[in-house]
């Protein structure tokens, strides 16, 4: 027997979601996340299994045949795109404006390649001269970079890095975790030769999948490679043969993620990609407006402040876990805190997906001017919700 006193049915009441992932899931996907399992070797999921990886191109913008979810969070996604492409002794460059930029020099580490890093300041973006510098000092095979940086709200200019890095013939690797669905990610016309995303955050689909494409270019350089790849569950040779025409059995997929995959996608598309753009430059002008006026400080670098996740600078004599406990407590509203060295320096607002609404700005603004009140920092009331609406009638 279980007593139901020590071990409950789970009756969350949920959040609403407005930090840096996850973001909150469309009623439409969390149905059919609930739809009956069936074979992950049944026609009608491969069937499926097709046409999300059709609107997932499109979504990344790209013709590259290989582009598929892989079986594991944005992490496993960093993951497969660094081990498939990188052996012992390969030169890499990575560019560390954040803590993801860090993460995947830690990986290249542990695949034995030659680490070289431009380290630049978090809350600004990679200069692309300074990337053209390195490699003409010493040639990579491998550079990395993050997209929209989640650790700080930048988004970084992707094209000028891809010819910098076709020019040096070096692969280019891009995390677009954060950026994917709620920013241009060109995969094609930027040349991004690698790019990987999660489903949790402009997606709005649950954390569990990771979207990855590869161009024809990585995969020639795949093909080429001296010794296997280091991980057996991520090594994309065989992960093809499973989502490819073969359908050579590699693991058990998680099918209800992928449905749930499937739907999110149609909803973007239904949306329309530049339409999506829109909304998510639209709301975060009028976030931005209000956090303004309330006199709160942005903390992104001006012209690159990612517009899915807006970072600000926390008032000086403010306590950030005591303002994000009252948000969280009094309004059921999740805002997300600084990590590493900028922890407790700022937070990060999420505007992803499907929590990227007017109601949600409006909410965060007249709440968090409440939370601050309720510490004693001065705000103009109402000052941040006018903004805002005023932000709404220019736009």
């Amino acid at each position: 027997m279980v007593d139901n006193k020590i071990y409950p049915e789970i009756r969350t009441k949920g959040r609403i979601l407005m930090g840096p992932g996850p973001s909150n899931v469309h009623p439409r996907v969390l149905r059919a996340l609930s739809a009956p399992v069936i074979g992950h070797l049944d026609k009608e999921f491969l069937d499926i299994m097709n046409l999300t990886k059709d609107l997932l191109a499109k979504t990344f913008m790209t013709s590259n045949d290989f582009t598929i979810p892989i079986s594991g969070t944005g992490s496993a996604g960093m993951e497969t795109a660094l081990v498939n492409f990188i052996e012992p002794g390969d030169k890499v460059l990575i560019c560390i404006n954040g803590l993801f930029g860090e993460r995947m020099a830690d990986i290249v580490q542990r695949c034995g390649g030659d680490l070289e890093v431009i380290q630049g300041e978090w809350g600004k973006i990679i200069e692309p001269d300074e990337i053209e510098k390195a490699l003409r000092m010493r040639p990579a095979d491998i550079v990395g970079i993050v997209h929209a940086e989640t650790s700080t709200g930048v988004l970084q200019p992707i094209k000028p890095v891809g010819e910098i890095t076709k020019k040096y013939g070096a692969l280019l690797v891009v995390d677009a975790v954060t950026s994917l669905g709620g920013a241009p990610v060109r995969v094609d016309e930027d040349g991004m030769d690698v790019v990987y995303s999660g489903t949790q955050k402009c997606l709005s689909c649950p954390p569990g999948l990771a979207p990855i494409t590869v161009n024809k270019r990585a995969e020639e350089r795949l093909a080429s490679r001296k010794n296997k790849v280091q991980s057996w569950y991520l090594d994309i040779t065989m992960l093809r043969s499973y989502w490819g025409k073969e359908r050579f059995y590699h693991h058990t997929a998680p099918i209800n993620m992928v449905y749930a995959l499937y739907e999110s996608l149609r909803i973007i598309h239904e949306e329309g990609l530049e339409a999506r753009f829109a909304r998510h430059i639209l709301h975060s002008n009028a976030l931005k407006a209000g956090l303004t006026a309330m006199g709160l400080e942005l903390f992104a670098q001006s012209g690159y402040q990612a517009p899915m996740l807006n970072s600000v600078k926390i008032p000086e004599g403010v306590d950030d876990a005591g303002v994000r406990k009252y948000l969280l407590t009094n309004y059921g509203l999740e805002i997300g805190g600084g990590l590493g060295p900028i922890k407790g320096r700022i937070w990060r607002i999420g505007l992803m997906g499907h929590s990227c609404t007017r109601e949600n700005v409006m909410l965060v603004l007249a709440s968090l001017e409440e939370a601050l009140a309720d510490q004693g920092f001065h705000v103009e009331r109402g000052a941040g919700v006018a903004a805002a609406r005023e932000a709404y009638k220019v736009a």
